[in-house]
């Protein structure tokens, strides 16, 4: 199993979660965070004053997959994040050793 974290700009969601529903993923973990990387942040005016704004809203994507859906829900999650712009984020990829259904005790793909 393998656990996806993907960083993406918030208004690219619903189109990345459709894209994945449509591949077989169902379930996903979604988290508003703020950070920034070559972007730097940007300034902004508010009421006359300039304001350094460095770290940058943006959504994370977890979900834990089958192996043998790997390379796709990469290429799907890259695809429908990618604007071609500064900022479009990341996506991460990591061994997952077990995943256990608390309400069943399933294990392994059983549990996803």
């Amino acid at each position: 199993m393998k656990l996806l974290k993907c960083i993406i700009q918030p208004h690219k969601l619903e189109q990345v979660k459709d894209a994945l529903n449509a591949i077989g993923i169902k379930g996903m973990t979604v988290t508003e965070v703020k950070g920034y990387g070559r972007q730097r942040g940007h300034k902004e005016i508010y009421r006359g004053l300039e304001y350094n704004i460095f770290f940058l809203p943006k959504i994370q994507i977890e979900v834990v997959i089958e192996d043998n859906l790997l390379d796709e829900a990469v290429k799907v999650v890259v695809e429908n994040a990618r604007t071609g712009n500064i900022g479009d984020g990341k996506v991460f990829v990591m061994d997952v050793a077990n995943a256990i259904r608390i309400r069943t005790g399933e294990e392994g793909l059983d549990a996803l």
